[in-house]
């Protein structure tokens, strides 16, 4: 095995941490899956694991390392990020006030869309790259040689990890959502709460 066991074990304890603490990506697939339904929480959570994969490859191949010593190219990418989620977040205040549709008719348009803008919101998320410049490294036993490929791993079981535990979250959310949106009005309201979050999910990422 090119992994040191005792590491990975501390580090599956520590991924199970990070993937259940609410964070950007969560908050993003709940929002999405309130408004649109289960099905669209999946699809999410598959749109963020792409995301991920491509950041974990990125990472592995040294183009992490380049991004974090680019604070030019770092700006570049974190604000078109936010200016990509304030995007989202007005579409979705304007769909508040279309007519409503019922859920099962929400869950079947826009599968496409779904995972495109869960895809390009987490790439457009350079703060997820040096994350992964500073966590996976602290996981990567020197003495068994082959640090690339160790890393790869991490990143692959983080990648899959993350995955699951966001279909699972992004399930029951839209459950929940879909078990609101029979309720007069509610389409409307759960609409504008995705607006707000995505709105605020840019405003985090400019500042910060």
């Amino acid at each position: 095995m090119p992994l040191n066991l005792a590491l990975f074990l501390v580090f599956l304890v520590a991924i199970l941490v990070i993937c259940i603490t609410p964070g950007p990506d969560m908050l993003y697939i709940v929002a999405t899956s309130l408004s649109q339904g289960p099905f669209a929480g999946v699809v999410a959570s598959v749109g963020m694991a792409i995301g991920m994969l491509v950041h974990t490859v990125a990472v592995t191949l040294g183009l992490g390392a380049l991004l974090a010593a680019s604070p030019v190219l770092f700006g570049v990418i974190r604000y078109a990020g936010a200016a990509y989620l304030i995007y989202m977040g007005i579409q979705a205040w304007r769909s508040s006030s279309e007519p409503a549709r019922t859920p099962e008719a929400q869950e079947r348009t826009g599968t496409r869309r779904v995972l495109w803008r869960a895809t390009v919101t987490n790439l457009l998320n350079p703060k997820i790259v040096l994350f992964y410049l500073a966590f996976l490294p602290q996981f990567v036993d020197a003495g068994r040689g082959h640090p690339t490929l160790q890393l790869l791993i991490l990143g692959l079981t983080f990648v899959v990890v993350g995955l699951l535990i966001d279909a699972v979250i992004g399930v029951t959310a839209g459950r929940l959502g879909r078990w609101l949106q029979r309720r007069a009005s509610a389409q409307t309201i759960l609409n504008r709460i995705a607006g707000t979050v995505f709105i605020a999910l840019a405003v985090r990422l400019a500042a910060t």
